[in-house]
């Protein structure tokens, strides 16, 4: 169908940045000092990092598949389906991680921990809504004309391209929840190592290592 994937490849490079968010949260090294961070702020470390290695591939595999889907030569049904899963899956995967933090709570002994901690709630819900927002807007596409299907899917790219702020909100709020101790506690955390590792063998994502 000539005329869709060139727009769904534009999509498709709009997702590109889209698990830099997780990404963010395990990417830096550790300067821990030799007494090591305190062992409550490991454990909140650890109920943190437990959530993140699903939902990163979660949200990579959405981005793989519209990849994909976008370098073939896809019908429209097909575009609409892949798409709507993988907006669907996004979704679902930055709320789990928003649920995870939210759940773990303020890092203990930490300054503004709180307000830290909400900002990064806020930022992964307001991105999850977003993307269920656009699994609806892919939804109702209309799949049997081809101008009107690929006109909607344009303004579903450029929206993607408008969420680009709602990322660099959500790793910035990431940085300034792991500052001192969260960062060594959270270097500790071999799930986040796993995550951050995978990471620097992509170049989409590997950008984001602190």
């Amino acid at each position: 169908m000539e005329g869709t994937n060139p727009v769904n490849k534009k999509l498709a490079a709009a997702l590109s940045g889209g698990a830099v968010l997780v990404v963010a949260l395990s990417g830096c090294s550790s300067n821990s000092a030799p007494k090591g961070p305190d062992p409550k702020l490991v454990a909140w470390a650890k109920s943190v990092c437990d959530a993140v290695p699903a939902q990163d591939a979660k949200i990579k595999a959405a981005n793989d598949a519209i990849s994909t889907t976008a370098a073939d030569t896809a019908k429209p049904e097909t575009l609409q389906k892949t798409d709507s899963q993988a907006f669907q899956d996004m979704a679902d995967g930055y709320k789990a991680i928003a649920t995870a933090v939210n759940e773990a709570g303020a890092p203990p002994g930490v300054a503004d921990g709180a307000k830290r901690l909400n900002d990064v709630v806020k930022s992964f819900n307001s991105l999850a809504a977003s993307y269920a927002d656009l699994k609806k807007q892919v939804d109702g596409l209309n799949t049997k004309d081809q101008a009107k299907f690929a006109s909607g899917l344009h303004d579903v790219a450029q929206q993607m391209t408008e969420l680009e702020k709602k990322h660099q909100s959500g790793t910035e709020s990431l940085k300034k929840l792991q500052q001192g101790e969260v960062q060594d506690a959270i270097a500790q955390q071999a799930s986040c190592k796993k995550v951050a590792d995978a990471a620097s063998a992509s170049p989409s994502t590997g950008a984001a290592a602190g």
